[in-house]
């Protein structure tokens, strides 16, 4: 399965290609971005270290990999979906890791979340997967509201064993793991497509039919 392109709203994601390494440069160049990761701003070696994992990732696992994601013509950051790789995730089939990375003028606007969940519904739909699941450092709030808000729940939190394959900050810091599984995709878009009623008119509808009465 070729990886696709994905759309949203606002968002059309593209598979990541070598024409994207500069937006990857210009993200992991900004320390604040990379706060929650390694604590600085990555060297333009790093980023394409990086940049040549990434594409890798599709090239082993057709169909998953790196988006970049542009509003109109702005580069907006990237989204991930892909298999278990780093030393915290168990690896089993039919289980992806999620991620985002945006550029600081474009946080808080609903675009990390809306672009995962679109990842999601391609995971399940499309792809077939079984469990989708994220990390992020335990203090990164905004990370983790995001997961949130694309549908997560929070499952463990723990003490990162070992170095991936970005940089990463030098005192193992406590990370999270949120999760969700297909079933539980599955009921949230029912309840989304699903008309809310009252509990009154609920009450009302259950009420039995009054006798007829003898003559």
């Amino acid at each position: 399965m070729t990886q696709p392109q994905l759309n949203t709203e606002r968002l059309r994601l593209l598979p990541l290609a070598d024409e994207h390494l500069e937006f990857e440069v210009e993200l992991d160049s900004d320390a604040e971005v990379m706060r929650y990761i390694n604590g600085r701003a990555c060297s333009r070696a790093e980023v394409e270290r990086a940049h040549r994992r990434r594409i890798r990732v599709a090239q082993q696992t057709p169909g998953l990999g790196f988006w970049v994601g542009f509003a109109d013509d702005d580069f907006i950051g990237w989204w991930i979906l892909q298999p278990s790789n780093g030393p915290d995730q168990a690896r089993f089939a039919l289980e992806a890791d999620l991620g985002y990375r945006l550029v600081r003028d474009r946080w808080r606007r609903g675009y990390a979340s809306e672009g995962a969940r679109e990842l999601i519904r391609y995971g399940f739909a499309d792809h077939g997967l079984k469990r989708i699941f994220a990390q992020t450092n335990a203090e990164n709030a905004a990370s983790r509201a995001t997961m949130s808000a694309a549908g997560l729940g929070f499952v463990r939190e723990f003490v990162s064993g070992a170095a991936y394959g970005d940089p990463v900050l030098d005192d193992a810091p406590r990370e999270v793991e949120y999760d969700i599984r297909r079933k539980q995709w599955r009921r949230q878009q029912g309840a989304d497509a699903t008309p809310k009623r009252s509990k009154k008119k609920l009450k009302k509808e259950r009420r039995p039919a009054p006798r007829p009465v003898s003559e």
